[in-house]
């Protein structure tokens, strides 16, 4: 029987953000200026591949030059490599709906922003970190390097048209099936009814012991009651970025859940020590796949783990996590981390989750 993935993953590749899109004043040459856009944005997607359908309803406004498209939200240039989903969970504590952003078609910040050619920068930026998983969960990323010509367009065409079902029959040859999750389904019997009726006959299903994990974090220095309090972002500086893989506790009778997964992720803010002289994933790849070396290098440069900005100091306990978003929902820290992963991870087969954490530093007398 056919994979088709379990519901909450259907739930997932048709979530869309509301988007009003407006044409920054910079770039305005007519009047009255064009409207803005309204367009929903897939949450597996990402920003530029809105282009084809925004660009003609400002084309006839636009100033004379080469297009190069880039968005941005409350002045703060948004990364194009990161899933539309991932930043607006990220950036708007409060969901704002629609989400406004101003789009340039002019002016890349190339300071801040690494440069984006258009949608093929996009599918070799998604193809890179659907290796990097690779190698996180089987050691090797050889079953993506000897994809077929003809895999890697369905593959790509499936994430752009939110078709999971295509999606899932190309992934399924290669080998990032789902991990073990015994616990939820002695809690739940007829999840594991469900599953076993969608996987019966998956070659791709796996137990794995390591799990593909990018978190964002903002960390708060003062405390505030509500979500609409939290100060905005200005500036990527202000979020820490972290490539870190997870390996399941097995320990028998215990469930390893999201608040486990949490305090691994971030020992410096929960005891456990600063994690030191820990290669990143993105180096193992490298070491493994020197020849293919170059197609690392966009994830190293937006690497910044949260160890670099808490080296000087000892490890803290006390730290209060406000708020964990992962495809828009806030789900309990004593959930199952394995349901966590086989339901809410994006189809690059990373789960990538949003945190605000909040860490007040103890005054000295």
């Amino acid at each position: 029987m056919e994979n088709v993935g379990t519901d909450a993953l259907k739930y997932v590749w048709k979530g869309a953000i509301p988007l009003q899109i407006h044409l920054h004043d910079s770039e305005v040459t007519t009047l009255p200026p064009p409207p803005p856009v309204l367009m929903l944005a897939s949450r597996i997607g990402y920003l530029p591949l809105l282009a084809p359908q925004m660009k003609p309803l400002f084309n006839s406004t636009l100033p004379p030059g080469d297009d190069t498209v880039w968005f941005e939200y409350k002045g703060l240039a948004l990364k194009w490599y990161i899933p539309t989903g991932v930043l607006f969970d990220l950036l708007c504590a409060e969901p704002e709906r629609p989400w406004n952003l101003t789009v340039h078609f002019r002016g890349y910040p190339s300071n801040t922003l690494t440069p984006c050619e258009g949608e093929d920068a996009v599918k070799w930026n998604f193809i890179n970190s659907l290796k990097e998983a690779a190698y996180i969960i089987n050691g090797n990323c050889k079953h993506i390097m000897n994809m077929s010509q003809s895999d890697q367009l369905e593959l790509w065409r499936s994430v752009l048209n939110g078709n999971l079902e295509s999606f899932l029959k190309v992934t399924s040859k290669l080998k990032l099936g789902a991990i073990d999750d015994d616990y939820t389904t002695k809690l739940y019997p007829s999840l594991k009814a469900c599953s076993d009726a969608g996987n019966t006959d998956n070659p791709g299903l796996a137990k794995t012991g390591r799990i593909p994990v990018r978190l964002y974090a903002r960390i708060f220095t003062e405390v505030f009651d509500d979500l609409e309090d939290a100060p905005e972002v200005d500036s990527w500086e202000k979020i820490s970025y972290i490539n870190r893989p997870i390996g399941l506790d097995k320990d028998e009778g215990k469930c390893f859940t999201l608040s486990d997964a949490m305090k691994t992720l971030l020992p410096e803010y929960f005891g456990e020590g600063i994690i030191n002289n820990e290669k990143t994933i993105e180096m193992e790849v490298k070491e493994v796949d020197s020849e293919d070396a170059s197609d690392t290098k966009l994830t190293e440069e937006v690497s910044t783990p949260v160890g670099e900005h808490t080296k000087s100091k000892q490890s803290s306990v006390g730290a209060e996590i406000k708020l964990i978003r992962i495809q828009g929902i806030e789900p309990k820290s004593e959930i199952p981390f394995s349901w966590v992963v086989n339901n809410l991870m994006n189809p690059d087969h990373y789960l990538h989750i949003c945190v605000y954490l909040i860490h007040v530093q103890p005054s000295s007398l």
